[in-house]
């Protein structure tokens, strides 16, 4: 896994300033020449023996906090509008209408399950297009933390984060490395973490990703694809949740194709395992990433079910559980089982790794982790515990439905 890009900032005399990451110096050994341009808006053009290629900054604007939510982050060209509607012909302006509207209801529907906690908004833009919501409620009545983020987000990536978004493989390229790739994304991601050791986590993302790049871009073909999933982690095992939870994300999977609930179950189930541990963060949901296989329109309305799935899904669980009286021991293993969680994501995650290589709002990529977690030296089981019965659920996986 490639190590995180630290930004630094470009001296410009422009009110907005790029950043440029570190991977520059990647760039320099390739290319012979590395250069500012003296334009405002700061470039880098780079030369190489055969060609020169002349690109913006590789990364994203600095964002600036805005204090009210605008009618769209999307630039004019790709369809920003008053009055964003689902006719909308384009499709960065339908996805941006669907996981807003997801973050309405979801959070609408924490606030009523928690009864004291509220989130907090802080919504923010870049110069160039593009922006964000993110809500979090900490310290609530159920929830010690909950964070439901959107974000749409304009730039050009290192050839690392065009990596990193797309895996292993980049393509039908061979061996070719890509250049700055200019990209396109929207998305919404939330981890939701009860008080109670009894309620499971929750985590869900709904992404829609394009490339920018001209057909030519060594590397890096223009393309777009969907991305995404709903996952449970609980510390204990409720086998009467964790088939409702699956039967949700079946019959949302279901409405568009048959093979999706099991290639996309068993996707998951490879997705979030924490290597170094040898088992899962948690006890699987569905999972799908680089989808561009199907008709665009399907794939879109897949992941609008998907994301309308998710209050059904967890809901209910959370309304059994959350006053259910536990344990000093119980506590201490559900944060046992979040240092896990904090694991994975700070190790393993693709989002996690494209957010901190392409300069992203820091904050933002974070909230996933919890307020309170917990290592300990040599942490042992015994064997038929419920404890037990969690850890090898995750180390196994099991066909919940």
């Amino acid at each position: 896994m490639p190590t995180a890009v630290l930004p630094t900032t470009l001296p410009t005399t422009s009110k907005s300033s790029y950043a440029v990451t570190t991977a520059s110096a990647t760039f320099s050994t390739k290319f012979r020449h590395l250069t500012f341009s003296s334009s405002s808006t700061p470039s880098l053009r780079l030369r190489s023996r055969s060609r020169s290629l002349l690109v913006r900054a590789v990364a994203i604007e600095k964002e600036v906090p805005e204090e009210q939510r605008p009618d769209s982050f999307l630039r004019e060209s790709d369809g920003a509008s008053s009055t964003i509607s689902s006719s909308s012909p384009s499709v960065r302006a339908r996805f941006e209408k669907m996981i807003r509207d997801a973050q309405d209801d979801v959070c609408a529907a924490l606030e009523v399950v928690d009864g004291a906690g509220k989130f907090k908004e802080d919504v923010w833009s870049r110069p160039g297009g593009g922006g964000g919501i993110s809500r979090v409620l900490q310290n609530g009545a159920v929830f010690e933390k909950a964070g439901v983020n959107v974000s749409v987000v304009y730039g050009v990536m290192p050839p690392e984060a065009y990596r990193a978004a797309k895996g292993a493989s980049v393509g039908n390229d061979g061996d070719v490395k890509p250049g700055p790739v200019p990209f396109f994304a929207a998305g919404i991601s939330s981890v939701l973490h009860p008080k109670n050791p009894f309620a499971p986590t929750l985590h869900f993302n709904y992404r829609y990703f394009e490339t920018d790049a001209p057909k030519d871009t060594p590397g890096a073909p223009r393309r777009w694809w969907f991305g995404g999933g709903t996952d449970l982690t609980p510390a204990y095992i409720f086998e009467e949740d964790v088939k409702h939870f699956h039967s949700v994300q079946k019959q949302a999977c279901d409405k568009f194709d048959p093979t999706f609930y099991p290639r996309f179950k068993k996707w998951c189930d490879d997705y979030f395992v924490i290597k170094h541990r040898n088992e899962r963060r948690g006890l699987g949901g569905i999972f799908f990433d680089d989808l561009n296989d199907y008709d665009q329109e399907m794939l879109l309305g897949f992941s609008t079910e998907c994301a309308k799935s998710v209050i059904p899904a967890y809901i209910p669980i959370v309304e059994k559980r959350k006053d259910i009286p536990f344990t000093e021991q119980q506590k201490d293993w559900q944060q046992l089982r979040r240092g896990r969680y904090v694991e994975f994501n700070l190790v393993y995650d693709r989002g996690t790794t494209f957010g901190l290589k392409t300069g992203g709002r820091i904050e933002s990529i974070l909230v996933s982790l919890p307020l309170t977690a917990r290592w300990e030296y040599n942490h042992q089981l015994k064997e038929g515990t419920e404890e037990w019965k969690l850890l090898d659920a995750c180390i196994n996986p099991k066909e919940w439905i």
